[in-house]
């Protein structure tokens, strides 16, 4: 059994914030943080619609380095699977000049439940000065948790104050003892963690203040580090009865200048009196004493935040749903269950790509994704009576294979889009087909040193828009054998289904349609406009590649409608791009026949050799450093290319080198960050693993930036996170002479000054599939619609009874919903018997902590 919290973020946009620059203006960014870490990431769940993007005003473009296309003049494969560039992990990107501006960004996190709030700051990006701080929204898990849909709307900015901006614990004991004189009250400080750093070395100088009735008394001052070991106790007179409370104060000591505040516990006395003695960590408080802004006097922010606390029971508990689950779709549209379309109606559109994620993750782990696209297949052809409607509204169907080709798909799609997005980017041409919209002082002059006239834009851009619709298509005519084996059979079935469905001939295209209704309108088209958000690319794109990727996204709606007239008629400036889109047409169709030829034996074996080799989870260059002998270390760091499966962390001198296996991942113990001033870097970070002799060791790589760093890190945490011996400590630091460098501990075995975050993880479009939190979440889902679903066993009852339903689907429809509310109702059962409660918290369960 375990408990799993997550965070669903979205930040949407702000308004009226105020101006930093001489301009008038600001160039505002967010950086998201969960207990004072930097921890978000761009994902593909958000699909842009056509025009999305427009209410963001860009810099103009910066130069961009991008590396060669691999692959290209290759007869019949594609690249294939292309490295995922680095998206930003710490922040979303820059709205230049505006004070309202517009992000519409998302993330998921998935965190350990003891956290305690998440943070969201606005800041101005200065290009040659530090970037300012605008303010910042702070959400507690209390807050939260008392949004059960979510926390959704406004909210004020409020200013930052250094005293406010806090972060650690610290190590405490409180003992009441008795003395011939009366009671004393004994606070032994013993150590603290993870401190602000306030000093240019990227550490502390902490002392701790303890003060309480009138007398104060301190610790000594440990120099550079954020981690330090006092072991110091205190005592004071005891009055009982006295209201005045204990303050336990920590600070960085400066030579020069007045010394910064690092964070304060504060305890009600009283409390302690019938404890006798506590002990435990405590998480240090601001000081909240100082007067702020006037309320919305910086802005807001509009925010849609989701808290979702899960407690997973063991695998066994959820068997019987998931075999009830799997016996419906094996059985097909004709069985006698038909829960899935029951759930389907008892579902809402807002959960309804949740729950057909979920659904669909679940039957991959059970091997049935391809049954049971294909039972929904088959559910929405038996309601659909004219072909133009197939596929278009926002069913379980649509909603189920979207989210399946972005599980199975996403790598092919970057095979076959990645090189024409790169070269979109990099030649950064003005395009426009729409003649109201040309600007002809945007392209500048030509060479006969004259402007061009609108004619001249508009032709140019209609040869810039062939020729990258061309490359599109061919690149996708040669895909058909790097296309995942599971999809072209899942698109087979789709291809066979609506060809039954509709056999005659004015119903030709249907069945390439309906194919191409979510492999380009669903899936190719919403990666055009966004690239970043399907990991396309590292940043958002200026207002003139969004342009010439919009028309091109409208290029390939075009072709994907099999160039209809009803398309055609929308918008008739892209009539220039016909006969491209016309042998676009045969292309795709001449592709989409060769991708759904695949019988099953080919399936199988495509399969069963992809089976054989681990794919990479995560790849990349990383800088290496592995510490040797007692000497120091040197921050002489070789770079290499990496790669990381569910088997082992290998690299190889470049990407195509052979790969020499590092650590085996069954051995990793941690993966953590390692403090700035090790190396003098904050994107460095540890993987701490036991070596074939037993012996642990540990191997220091370096990021080219933090962001990069959070990836690494999150991914090296899922593929061990089931590894026995995790350690639940370990040293941010590294031991350098004689004592590691955080806590000045002399013993290079201790177990570590501060806490592991194996559970601090990001969520990827790739990540391991979890059967049993997928089950929890279809449970919760299911127990939601509880009295929906009993109020259709009333109705089909009634039905059998009066006669009304024939014999047979009724009847087995009823015992199928019948079983599955018994199921629901003994997984509640074992839900309650369960030892649940609240989130673990820190060790103070008997002494208050004063606001």
């Amino acid at each position: 059994m375990a408990k799993r919290s997550s965070l669903s973020i979205r930040i949407v946009e702000g308004k009226n914030l105020p101006a930093k620059d001489i301009s008038g203006s600001s160039d505002p960014y967010c950086i998201v943080k969960v207990d004072n870490e930097p921890i978000i990431r761009y994902g593909p769940s958000l699909q842009p619609q056509l025009g999305v993007g427009d209410r963001t005003t860009p810099r103009p473009p910066l130069s961009v380095q991008l590396t060669a296309r691999e692959g290209e003049g290759s007869e019949h494969l594609i690249p294939w699977p292309r490295p995922l560039p680095d998206t930003p992990a710490g922040r979303t990107a820059t709205v230049w000049k505006t004070l309202c501006p517009f992000w519409g960004e998302e993330y998921q996190v998935h965190l350990p439940p003891t956290f305690h709030a998440v943070a969201f700051y606005v800041m101005d990006e200065d290009a040659l000065s530090r970037d300012d701080v605008i303010g910042k929204v702070c959400l507690t898990r209390d807050t939260l948790a008392a949004h059960p849909k979510g926390f959704s709307g406004w909210a004020h900015l409020t200013e930052v104050d250094p005293d406010e901006e806090v972060q650690g614990e610290i190590h405490l004991r409180l003992e009441v003892v008795a003395r011939p004189r009366g009671r004393r009250l004994r606070c032994s400080v013993l150590e603290a963690r993870d401190l602000a750093p306030k000093d240019r070395n990227g550490a502390s100088d902490p002392f701790v203040r303890v003060r309480y009735n009138g007398r104060t008394q301190e610790t000594s001052i440990v120099k550079k580090s954020c981690y330090p070991r006092w072991n110091e106790t205190f005592e004071f007179e005891l009055e009982e009865g006295t209201a005045e409370a204990l303050c336990v104060e920590a600070w960085d000591w400066d030579l020069v200048s007045r010394n910064d505040f690092l964070g304060k516990v504060v305890f009600n006395v009283q409390s302690l009196w019938a404890a006798q003695q506590e002990e435990g960590w405590f998480r240090l408080q601001p000081d909240q004493s100082k007067s702020r802004r006037g309320e919305g006097s910086l802005g807001s922010l509009q925010l849609e935040v989701r808290l979702r606390d899960e407690t997973v029971l063991p695998s066994g508990c959820y068997q019987p749903l998931v075999q009830l689950l799997c016996r419906e779709v094996k059985l097909g549209a004709q069985g006698p269950g038909q829960l899935i379309p029951l759930i389907e109606e008892t579902t809402s559109t807002e959960c309804r790509q949740d729950v057909a994620t979920n659904l669909l993750k679940l039957f991959l782990g059970e091997g049935l994704a391809k049954d049971f696209l294909d039972l929904l297949f088959q559910l929405e052809l038996g309601r659909t009576s004219e072909a133009n409607t197939l596929f278009r509204s926002n069913s379980l169907a649509s909603k189920s294979m979207e989210s399946f080709l972005k599980v199975a798909g996403m790598r092919y799609l970057h095979g076959v889009l990645g090189p024409i997005i790169d070269r979109v980017f990099e030649e950064k041409k003005y395009v426009e087909l729409d003649p109201s919209k040309v600007e002809v002082k945007d392209v500048g002059c030509s060479g006969l040193h004259r402007p061009q006239t609108e004619a001249e834009v508009l032709e140019q851009s209609a040869q810039t828009l062939r020729s990258h619709l061309g490359a599109l298509l061919s690149s996708l005519s040669r895909s058909v054998r790097a296309c995942p084996a599971v999809v072209r059979a899942t698109f087979r079935q789709l291809f066979r289904r609506v060809r039954e469905r509709f056999p005659s001939a004015q119903h030709e295209n249907v069945p390439f349609i309906a194919v191409t209704s979510f492999l380009c309108l669903r899936f190719f088209s919403p990666a055009i406009m966004a690239p970043k958000l399907f990991h396309l690319r590292e940043r958002h794109a200026d207002a003139r590649t969004s342009r010439t990727l919009l028309l091109l996204a409208k290029a390939v709606q075009n072709v994907g409608n099999m160039d209809t007239p009803a398309s055609r008629a929308k918008e008739a400036w892209m009539e220039p791009l016909q006969p491209t889109v016309r042998q676009g047409v045969a292309q795709l169709k001449d592709f989409i026949t060769k991708l759904v030829d695949i019988e099953e034996k080919e399936e199988l074996d495509l399969q069963r050799a992809l089976s054989l080799q681990a794919p990479p989870v995560k790849e990349g260059p990383l800088f290496i450093h592995r510490t040797k002998g007692k000497g120091p270390l040197m921050s002489s760091f070789k770079k290499l290319h990496f790669s990381l499966t569910t088997e082992a962390l290998s690299f190889a001198k470049t990407p195509n080198s052979k790969k020499s296996a590092l650590i085996k991942l069954a051995n990793v113990r941690a993966a953590e960050k390692v403090a700035e001033k090790s190396f003098g870097s904050s994107h460095v970070m540890q993987v701490i693993y036991e070596d074939d002799a037993g012996k642990p060791q540990t191997v220091y790589l370096q990021c080219k930036c933090v962001n990069e760093l959070n990836q690494w890190l999150s991914a090296l945490r899922k593929v061990s996170i089931s590894n026995p011996g995790l350690l639940g400590s370990y040293h941010p630091g590294v031991f350098r002479g004689d004592k590691w460098s955080c806590c000045h501990q002399k013993d290079k075995s201790d177990l570590g000054c501060d806490k592991t975050r194996s559970r601090v993880t990001l969520q990827e479009w790739n990540d391991p599939l979890d059967h049993d939190l997928e089950a929890q979440l279809i449970y919760r889902h299911l127990l939601g619609v509880e009295a929906a679903l009993r109020e259709k066993r009333r109705e089909l009852s009634a039905g059998t009874e009066a006669g009304s339903v024939p014999t047979g689907p009724g009847e087995a429809a009823e015992d199928a919903l019948a079983q599955l509310l018994r199921v629901l109702r003994d997984l509640q059962e074992a839900h309650r018997s369960s030892p649940t409660g609240s989130p673990p918290s820190e060790p103070n369960r008997l002494l208050a902590l004063q606001t």
